[in-house]
């Protein structure tokens, strides 16, 4: 048995590496011992990611949220977004209800740039009318039970989409809703996928991450936004 090759380098940063560099002895060796793929599609647990000790009704979830999607097909395009709260009165919906502050590195080298505006979680104290009385709003109060969240969205991803890689003013809370083994969820250097099985996870999107859809089917998730 060929065990994995775990020798710690040190980085020019003084960092370490966890693997370091191999020659062309140990390349075959690593050819002749191919990697396992069964686990690809489990949760894998980082600093970062976490799931809660709670769980919703994922069969009743699901179907308010594929009903509402059909009925919001012209939110995004690729990415799309149906809010759940709001803040209290408000009637129409503007940028900052749908996306808010982020910020992004958009060139190799470029300093960190800010894009849209900051958004006062705590405001988003509202459920939408529409989903007033439904199992959804069910689920906001479960999640206000033990976090202060501000917007609750339900996010759609068209397959073979992908997020920016960007970091937030907030860590959220995911509960995956329609899942296949492509899409994953992507902070720092730690990649997992969410299963969609009830599960709520805590996300510390404070870090710089992304969302990808790599499957052949839409994804869809609840993502409530930690109010700080």
């Amino acid at each position: 048995m060929i065990l994995p090759y775990t020798r710690r380098m040190v980085a020019d940063d003084g960092s370490f590496a966890k693997y370091g560099p191999i020659n062309s002895e140990r390349l075959s060796e690593l050819l002749g011992n191919p990697p396992t793929w069964h686990g690809v599609a489990d949760f894998q647990s980082s600093e970062h990611i976490r799931r809660i000790d709670a769980s919703v009704d994922l069969d009743r979830l699901s179907k308010e949220a594929v009903s509402c999607f059909e009925a919001h097909h012209d939110r995004g395009d690729g990415f799309h977004t149906v809010n759940v709260t709001r803040r209290p009165g408000s009637t129409t919906f503007d940028n900052k209800d749908l996306s808010g502050r982020y910020w992004l590195r958009p060139h190799a080298g470029s300093p960190e740039e800010a894009r849209d505006e900051l958004v006062d979680e705590s405001l988003y104290s509202e459920i939408v009318p529409t989903f007033a009385g439904t199992y959804i709003e069910e689920v906001v109060d479960l999640l206000r039970s033990f976090a202060p969240i501000g917007r609750v969205r339900l996010l759609g991803k068209d397959s073979f989409n992908c997020n920016s890689w960007h970091r937030d003013p907030e860590p959220r809370l995911h509960i995956p809703i329609i899942a296949n083994p492509g899409s994953l969820f992507i902070v720092n250097n730690h990649a997992t996928h969410l299963p969609a099985d009830g599960s709520v996870y805590f996300t510390d999107t404070r870090a710089y991450h992304t969302a990808l859809n790599g499957g052949e089917t839409s994804r869809i998730s609840m993502v409530a936004a930690v109010a700080l």
